[in-house]
């Protein structure tokens, strides 16, 4: 179940977050009867929500009688500083390093336990992924989540280390121990690296995008086939781009000195 509240003291905010909730990549197109499990509501409460949902754009109902996430939210998505900000200020430089390496290069930030994929750039010949904008994957199995994860505050990393960990290939690291080294080393040596820890085949290295604090504002990663060797080779590419989204991120929150206008 996506996450909603059986609750009958639930508020019609919360109602509406459990509906909307009930969507998300592998559910893109759900009928009433799966938003109404999903969501965890009444099935008379559902259609009510989902109903003036679709009136205000916010849901949109398909000829087969399914629904999907509508036009307004996507607008409204638009808005949200991951993109307005982030997203804006590193594309041009992850197309800039898409250029150097040729191989899929993402931009995720730390969202709880997971890294949110904000942007990804690829082409005909990188090997295929199964990350995504806008999709999450676990932080311990990939290049960009193990570098957010490193880089988190210490009592975050306690906290996700005490969690069982999913094991998505055989080689994706689950012992609390070891991970916890693997992030001592993403430390040390200023990257970190995965090696067919989420998908067979695939390799992947990553930089964290550095604050003013030394906090990790978000991750540049390049996952491909044959990093495996020297991973390292890649890293000063990365962190050029790291660093110069850094910069660029730190301009745009300056405030801008206020323009003469001459008589």
């Amino acid at each position: 179940m996506a996450g909603g509240s059986r609750s009958p003291g639930a508020s019609v905010t919360s109602r509406v977050l459990a509906v909307l909730g009930a969507f998300d990549r592998a559910h893109p197109a759900l009928t009433l009867t799966d938003v109404a499990r999903r969501s965890g509501l009444p099935l008379a409460t559902t259609h009510r929500l989902v109903a003036e949902l679709v009136t205000g754009r916010a849901l949109s109902r398909a000829a087969d009688g399914t629904y999907r996430i509508g036009v307004r939210l996507w607008e409204v998505g638009l808005l949200s500083p991951l993109h307005t900000q982030l997203r804006e200020v590193a594309l041009p430089y992850l197309q800039e390093l898409y250029t150097t390496v040729r191989e899929n290069v993402h931009l995720a930030v730390r969202d709880g336990d997971e890294a949110l994929y904000v942007e990804k750039v690829t082409g005909h010949r990188s090997v295929p992924t199964i990350s995504r904008a806008g999709g999450r994957l676990p932080l311990h199995a990939t290049g960009v989540g193990k570098a957010l994860l490193a880089y988190a505050p210490p009592e975050v990393i306690a906290a996700y280390l005490r969690r069982p960990l999913s094991r998505c290939t055989a080689y994706t690291i689950t012992e609390p121990g070891r991970l916890a080294g693997e992030l001592a080393a993403v430390r040390t040596r200023g990257w970190a690296r995965t090696h067919e820890e989420m998908t067979l085949g695939s390799c992947s290295v990553a930089v964290t995008v550095p604050g003013p604090d030394g906090a990790a504002l978000a991750a540049i990663g390049v996952v491909g086939h044959s990093l495996g060797a020297a991973p390292q080779r890649l890293v000063p590419a990365l962190r050029v781009a790291a660093d110069q989204v850094a910069a660029r991120l730190v301009a745009a929150r300056q405030p801008h000195p206020p323009q003469r206008v001459s008589a």
